[in-house]
């Protein structure tokens, strides 16, 4: 037992070593001091890997090694209110076929509020503006009819 967690850390060392190695120049190469240290926090806490497994060991042996500090995080009654939220909607994936509720079963739930959108009379105003004044680009410059032919447009202002 004691050869195998010795493999395993000089292994995790090796590893540790040549990755940064690898993936630092020169320039941001670490000390022997730093590497060190790294090899004895991972060692503390856990996150070397087993070889044998494939898991770290403080996931294989939670109980041996001190609990990561979690983030800050939503506070219980913002997730149950967000979990209300998606089952009334329909926002929760169904697990046979990976596709939300509201996408599978869309009469059981309320319609999503669409964008609101300009009308077809909108629209082609806005197209015989933008023809008057040249806001149109060309495809082959890329820049528009009023900023290549000013004689032809009005001027805006």
């Amino acid at each position: 037992m004691n050869s195998k967690y010795t493999a395993v850390i000089t292994l995790a060392l090796a590893a540790l070593a040549a990755g940064n190695a690898l993936a630092a120049g020169p320039a941001a190469a670490k000390t022997r001091a730093e590497v060190q240290a790294e090899l004895l926090e991972a060692q503390r806490s856990g996150d070397l890997v087993d070889l044998g497994t494939g898991q770290k060991l403080n996931e294989l042996y939670p109980n041996r090694y001190p609990a990561k500090v979690a983030a800050p995080s939503r506070s219980r009654a913002e997730v149950n209110a967000e979990l209300l939220e998606a089952q009334r909607t329909g926002d929760i994936a169904d697990l046979g076929t990976g596709q939300k509720l509201n996408e599978i079963y869309p009469n059981r739930y309320p319609a999503k509020a669409a964008a609101p959108s300009r009308s077809r009379a909108d629209v082609n105003a806005e197209l015989r503006e933008a023809r008057r004044t040249g806001d149109i680009v060309d495809l082959g410059t890329g820049k528009k009819l009023n900023e290549l032919y000013p004689n032809r447009y009005p001027t805006k202002g």
